[in-house]
């Protein structure tokens, strides 16, 4: 127990002292014999001397830099001191298992604390303190020895520390925030053109008007959430918005949730642990959901056709391809590859759908007055429909407010009015619901089309755009009167 103290005590003239005073004509005795005799007695004694030190004395006592032993420690182990050398001293609880042993840190000792306290006071441990916190590591130890004791408690607590410390971080990282962000990184690595704006739907009715709920985690968001967030914008007279809110808040929450069957879905949709869509269970306002059917009449056409026939330049040459393609969806105009024009047409890569589904290749035919205005936009670089060059291509938005911009006289005029306008007009010419679905790509989700009907319509499409062409360039119906007026 004292072998530590055995080795101090050959150095420190204190307790020589103390010992040479304590043992008496004893050491005199010691001195008289010879060989290893001298050094076992020599030690005896001096063991016999400082087993009559209380712990406090040989605290006191204790070398500087030294491990001393205070005491065993029930059930195993001992409680052993270090004096520093500035003066102050720490307790340590030294084991053994198997071939090796560890001391240890308890805490440091207050030589000022209650002697009976056993709980550590602002400064340190008193000696029972020590002992009893010495106990209870002695006793951890003890009741995880089958399972390698204290350094196999020690890994298993780190392990646990670990763990939680990764469930904390996932958290802070699986907030609604975070999923509705990864579900807009998920549309836009699908190339699907609505991450833009769900982006946008989300930071202005989401993000910027309810933190509280943005920083909640993902799994705690409830209906009555969703509710709020849509009921502030209805009440903000935007009804058609309130129900897009809620219908992307949907599609992200369905995406966590088909992560666990769905193998398409990222698996960084996991943490989120989405086991519930709460937009699911609430009801769009269906008042707002209405279809907004304003098209251009024959005469509005024409005269944005008589605008947009003869202006020069590049926004003329791309306003009069759109149109006279049967006013394709802007955006999907917009990124027209170069690659991706023939002679006698080009293909469109149409985006629009449900995540996880396959672009939608969609030729586009060229009657002659198309393909003039397509010569005229002098196509070169990657993108066809480009200021640049090439490099990059032109915004639908940018197309919209060419169009807004040189069809001002026309009143609540609109590139949408543009396109519901065709459609009536084709309708109106006798021209098939079929072939005008494949002429602006829209309708054509059914089983028949995806599942059995591969024709692609090409004549049918040519005859219509040379009919909407002119019904364009023929002079306006004398008399023809707007519907309502």
């Amino acid at each position: 127990m004292f072998n530590d103290v055995q080795c101090d005590i050959r150095t420190s003239a204190k307790i020589l002292a103390t010992v040479w005073q304590r043992s008496g004509n004893g050491l005199a005795t010691v001195w008289q014999r010879s060989g290893n005799g001298l050094a076992t007695e020599h030690l005896r004694i001096m063991q016999a001397s400082l087993n009559k030190l209380t712990p406090s004395q040989l605290i006191n006592q204790s070398p500087v830099g030294r491990f001393s032993t205070l005491r065993k420690i029930i059930p195993t182990g001992a409680l052993q001191v270090r004096k520093h050398s500035n003066g102050t001293v720490t307790f340590y609880w030294r084991y053994s298992f198997g071939l090796k042993s560890e001391r240890v840190p308890i805490g440091s000792y207050d030589s000022s604390a209650p002697p009976k306290s056993l709980s550590p006071s602002a400064k340190g441990f008193s000696i029972a303190a020590a002992e009893f916190q010495a106990q209870k590591l002695a006793q951890e130890h003890l009741n995880h020895k089958a399972q390698g004791g204290r350094p196999a408690l020690l890994a298993e607590k780190a392990k646990i520390a670990r763990v939680q410390q990764l469930a904390a971080t996932e958290q802070e990282t699986a907030t609604v925030k975070h999923l509705l962000e990864a579900y807009c990184d998920y549309l836009e690595q699908n190339e699907k053109i609505s991450h833009s704006e769900a982006r946008s739907i989300f930071k202005v009715h989401v993000y910027e008007p309810w933190p509280s709920i943005s920083e909640l985690p993902a799994s705690e968001m409830t209906v009555d959430h969703v509710v709020e967030i849509m009921r502030r914008v209805i009440e903000q007279k935007k009804g058609r918005t309130a129900n897009k809110v809620r219908t992307y808040l949907r599609a992200a929450y369905q995406t966590a949730k088909a992560v666990k069957t769905k193998p398409s879905v990222p698996k960084l949709f996991e943490k989120f642990k989405i086991t519930f869509n709460p937009a699911a269970e609430t009801s769009p306002d269906n008042s707002n959901n209405l279809p907004d059917k304003n098209p251009l009449e024959l005469d509005e056409l024409r005269l944005y056709w008589s605008i947009i026939r003869d202006m020069p330049g590049f926004k003329g040459a791309v306003l009069r391809l759109h149109l006279l393609t049967g006013a394709q969806r802007l955006a999907q105009l917009g990124r027209l590859l170069t690659a991706n024009i023939k002679s006698d047409r080009f293909t469109l890569i149409d985006k629009k759908g449900r995540s996880g589904r396959p672009a939608r290749i969609h030729p586009v035919y060229l009657i002659p007055q198309a393909r003039k205005a397509l010569d005229q936009c002098n196509s070169t670089g990657k993108y066809a429909l480009s200021t640049d060059g090439g490099i990059t291509h032109i915004a639908g938005t940018t197309l919209s407010d060419w169009a807004c911009e040189a069809a001002a006289g026309i009143k609540d005029f609109s590139t949408k009015r543009i396109r519901s306008g065709v459609e009536t007009l084709l309708a109106s010419l006798k021209v098939s619901k079929e072939t005008r679905g494949h002429l602006q790509s829209h309708g054509l989700s059914g089983v028949q089309h995806q599942s059995y009907d591969d024709y692609q319509y090409q004549e049918e499409i040519r005859d219509a755009l040379s009919r909407l062409y002119l019904a364009l360039d023929s002079s306006p119906a004398v008399g023809k009167k707007r519907r309502g007026a």
